[in-house]
């Protein structure tokens, strides 16, 4: 009996088909995500390079992995509904097995049977055997409704906020956060248009490259900047992205910081505090060379100012080598009442990046908000402190969230009596639909943006 049940084990194992390599990638991916930390952004691409998937085996293993995890609180929801039991009963390579099969099953056109099975192999070849029952049983009780259908089953005596959090795969906190600024059913357009995974946005280096240039290689142009083009591919297949020439950079990105440089000003030296990882630093680097000014870009982690230094490096070959420094923007280590132009783009909880960073969503909470607070309101105070008189201020964060973003700025005047504020919709006249009271917000749903905020400041006289 036991040699009976031993040799038809070994015949199950000895059938199973090996898993694809775009769904193993896209598993390994994920647990790297989940269990150690990483970006999938920048983990999978590197997986895909190291294993040579390329054409639709890479596009597959991209979609999988990014809509998993931009999905990964609601389908965790479906999945536990569906098992009938916690989440913490599962395995977490386990979990992560279910989430990718989920993913295919409501929102990949993959047929149920092929999603099911394949997954079970994958299963079989990463965790074990003795869990394909589990992984079997589970996606065939997930694939007993559509999507919509769990939808609707589960938002049952949900209030709004909460279906919203469920069929748009926010948390509710974030839900919270956006309605704060934003009434329905915008509410829910910008909510979906995170979900919606972007073309890449490029932005040539001012003096040593023109948008032409992109565009007579295949990309098209931006929408509202004038240094920027859309390109979808691969950005290190053009040769200006190789030569350091253009670099990769959301346009919102670009507009705020080219609003910087509107506003008049005496020419002198500018600086960019939290500059890494430079996307900022670069256009501002060509800007003030433009201007007959100088850029000295800081960064307090190495690693970031490393990074800087990379996306300016194209201006090496010029007389003027770009001035890159580690130094921590709340002790400067340099003098107050120095420069013309200061950009403060401060560390945020990255709510407004969340189309390209499917993970973050479900890796932040309002204290981790709450928590970048003072460092915000420090750092705001050191670029003004920084600022000559008569000089700008620019004000940047990546979140549309108040706390970091209009609280910063009213909490920082309130104290002050040297700066004013610059109204921002004066400064970007043909961007549309963009001024928050007298600061600029931007947003996917409306410029197809990351939801990028700024406010501008002229410092009147010495503190």
């Amino acid at each position: 009996m036991s040699g009976a049940q031993v040799s038809g084990s070994g015949a199950r194992r000895q059938h199973r088909r090996r898993p694809d390599r775009a769904r193993r990638a896209g598993f390994d991916a994920l647990r790297a995500v989940n269990a150690e930390g990483a970006y999938a952004n920048l983990v999978l691409p590197a997986l895909l390079r190291e294993r040579g998937l390329t054409g639709r085996d890479a596009a597959f293993a991209t979609e999988l992995l990014a809509g998993t995890c931009r999905w990964q609180g609601t389908y965790d929801v479906i999945i536990s509904a569906a098992a009938g039991r916690s989440l913490g009963e599962f395995q977490p390579a386990v979990l992560d097995l279910l989430r990718l099969g989920a993913h295919q099953i409501l929102s990949m056109r993959v047929p149920i049977p092929a999603a099911v099975a394949a997954s079970v192999d994958l299963a079989a070849a990463t965790v074990g055997e003795r869990v394909t029952g589990v992984i079997n049983a589970v996606l065939r009780r997930v694939s007993d409704r559509s999507r919509d259908a769990w939808f609707d089953e589960l938002s049952k005596g949900l209030d709004d906020h909460d279906r919203l959090a469920l069929r748009t795969a926010h948390p509710r906190w974030i839900v919270d956060a956006y309605a704060d600024l934003l009434e329905p059913p915008e509410l829910e357009q910008a909510l979906a248009a995170n979900n919606r995974a972007p073309d890449i946005s490029l932005a040539i280096r001012p003096g040593l490259a023109a948008v032409s240039d992109l565009l007579h290689a295949g990309a098209h142009p931006s929408q509202f900047s004038p240094f920027g083009a859309r390109w979808r591919g691969d950005p290190a297949d053009l040769q200006l992205i190789r030569d350091g020439r253009a670099g990769v950079q959301d346009e919102g990105s670009q507009l705020v910081t080219w609003a910087l440089t509107k506003p008049s000003a005496h020419s002198g030296w500018w600086l960019d505090v939290c500059a890494g990882p430079g996307g900022k630093s670069a256009l501002l680097e060509g800007l003030a060379r433009l201007d007959g000014s100088r850029l000295l870009a800081s960064d307090l982690a190495p690693h970031r100012a490393s990074l800087v230094a990379s996306a300016v490096r194209a201006y090496r070959a010029g007389d003027l080598t770009p001035a890159v420094v580690v130094a921590d923007g709340t002790r400067p280590a340099w003098r107050a009442d120095a420069f013309t132009r200061v950009l403060v783009d401060v560390p945020c909880s990255g709510l407004g990046a969340l189309r390209r960073r499917p993970e973050s969503r479900w890796r932040r909470g309002v204290a981790d908000v709450e928590q970048l607070h003072p460092l915000q309101l420090a750092l705001l105070a050191s670029a003004i402190d920084s600022a000559a008189p008569g000089g700008i201020v620019g004000y940047v964060t990546c979140s549309p969230h108040r706390r970091e973003t209009t609280d910063v700025l009213s909490e920082t005047l309130a104290g002050r009596s040297d700066v004013e504020v610059i109204p921002a919709a004066q400064l970007l006249p043909e961007v549309p639909d963009a001024a928050l009271g007298t600061y600029l917000q931007l947003w996917p749903h409306r410029h197809e943006t990351d939801a990028m905020f700024a406010g501008y400041l002229r410092k009147t006289r010495s503190h």
